[in-house]
């Protein structure tokens, strides 16, 4: 855990206990009013990035993974398969975290989390959001936080862009990276006060809750590490399937990056070990070469799925259930904002890729931020969930770029 991450983690706790502790107590109304105003003003600086970050993000993710693909055929086949699974593992997860959730609904702490004003209005029928899932005003769109029309929009123009004059996409990809780097900078300027915001935002949730917060938080970490693990199984299930590599080769071969992403937490840490192992899954060095960075950079498989099991958790804690359409629309835009993880910090993607899946179904994101003190702890499955994917598409889209040693890493 860095230094950042404890200080958060520390004001969560304070919060916490200082609010378990006011709770309920004469003249404690002060003090809940101040926090709870201190805490908003936090959030909404934070939020304030989220739409042009993110819309900025894809753009310029939009661009530069068309750029690739049109460089190699390698780096296409592992972009497709990027998709493909990006998608095939948000539904999963979406599917699997309601399950769960239905097993394990959250207790009655967890409606004391929500904030006084209530739960959020669940988006209308699926006809409402797909009759809006095209904006007719992308403005108007991004004014109002509508995340599902503005995603669809800048897909749209990063792939329209992907096709203009090479002088007019590097024009282009300047300005969005601009904006993007501009946000960052302003979010930086947000988190060094984060402690402060979360100890005044968790204050108020421990005036609501009292111990019990911390069984929801527990439960939050079960659930998300749950959709992380599930895309693990599901990497080797398509490697024994359609990548034809017996399981307990893929796992000897997978084992030693898998070590390295649980001791760093960092994919890109774990980016040689994983280049090492290449060759026991059929693959040339060459091809992993080029696989592995590209994966590193986009493909973030579990952490999307994460992200849909953080907003349906959200869903539940507020009282609110997708139905079938909207958590296919959660699931989708997850699998999109994963590109705009892009070389993020952890903090700051935490709120870049969860935030618009939250959006897009409703669900408010006022307790965001004390997730994010508790988020150490999934990260370690979502960094070894992410891992085990990005090997499975180097077999996936490198096994045909050479024939030597292919026949025996099969069986």
């Amino acid at each position: 855990m860095n230094g950042a991450s404890l200080r958060i983690l520390i004001g969560l706790a304070l919060g916490l206990a200082g609010g378990a502790l006011m709770g309920g107590r004469t003249g404690a109304a002060p003090a809940l009013a101040g926090t709870t105003a201190i805490g908003r003003l936090w959030l909404d600086a934070l939020t304030m990035t989220v739409v042009p970050l993110v819309f900025s993000l894809l753009v310029t993710g939009i661009l530069g993974a068309a750029h690739d693909a049109r460089q190699n055929r390698v780096a296409l086949r592992a972009l497709l398969w990027f998709a493909v699974l990006l998608a095939g593992g948000c539904l999963l997860a979406a599917a699997s975290t309601t399950v769960l959730l239905h097993l394990w609904p959250v207790g009655d702490a967890a409606a004391s989390l929500r904030p006084p004003a209530g739960a959020a209005p669940v988006p209308g029928a699926a006809s409402d959001w797909l009759s809006g899932i095209i904006p007719t005003n992308p403005i108007k769109a991004a004014a109002e936080t509508a995340m599902v029309p503005l995603v669809v929009f800048a897909l749209f123009f990063g792939f329209a862009a992907a096709r203009v004059a090479a002088d007019l996409q590097q024009a282009l990809q300047l300005l969005f990276r601009g904006i993007a780097e501009t946000m960052l900078v302003i979010v930086q300027w947000v988190l060094l006060v984060a402690p402060i915001g979360v100890f005044a935002l968790a204050f108020g949730l421990g005036a609501r809750a009292g111990t019990g917060a911390v069984g929801v938080l527990v439960q939050y970490v079960v659930v998300v590490a749950s959709a992380c693990l599930l895309i693990g199984v599901l990497a080797y299930l398509v490697v024994l399937a359609i990548g034809r590599l017996s399981l307990a080769r893929f796992a000897r071969a997978a084992l030693p990056a898998q070590v390295v992403a649980l001791s760093t937490q960092s994919s890109l840490a774990t980016l040689p070990a994983m280049v090492e192992a290449a060759p026991a899954l059929g693959v040339e060095r060459a091809a992993a070469g080029i696989i592995l960075p590209l994966a590193v950079s986009i493909f973030r498989a579990a952490s999307a799925a994460a992200n849909v099991a953080v907003a349906l958790y959200l869903a539940a804690v507020y009282g609110n259930e997708p139905g079938i359409g909207l958590l296919v629309v959660g699931a989708l835009v997850a699998a999109a904002v994963s590109l705009a993880a892009v070389g993020l910090p952890a903090q700051v993607s935490f709120f870049a890729t969860i935030g618009p899946v939250c959006l897009a179904i409703g669900v408010p994101v006022e307790l965001l931020p004390l997730l994010l003190a508790v988020e150490t702890i999934p990260d370690l499955f979502r960094t070894v969930g992410n891992v085990t994917a990005d090997m499975a598409v180097m077999r996936l889209a490198g096994r045909g770029s050479t024939n030597s040693g292919d026949t025996a890493a099969r069986g």
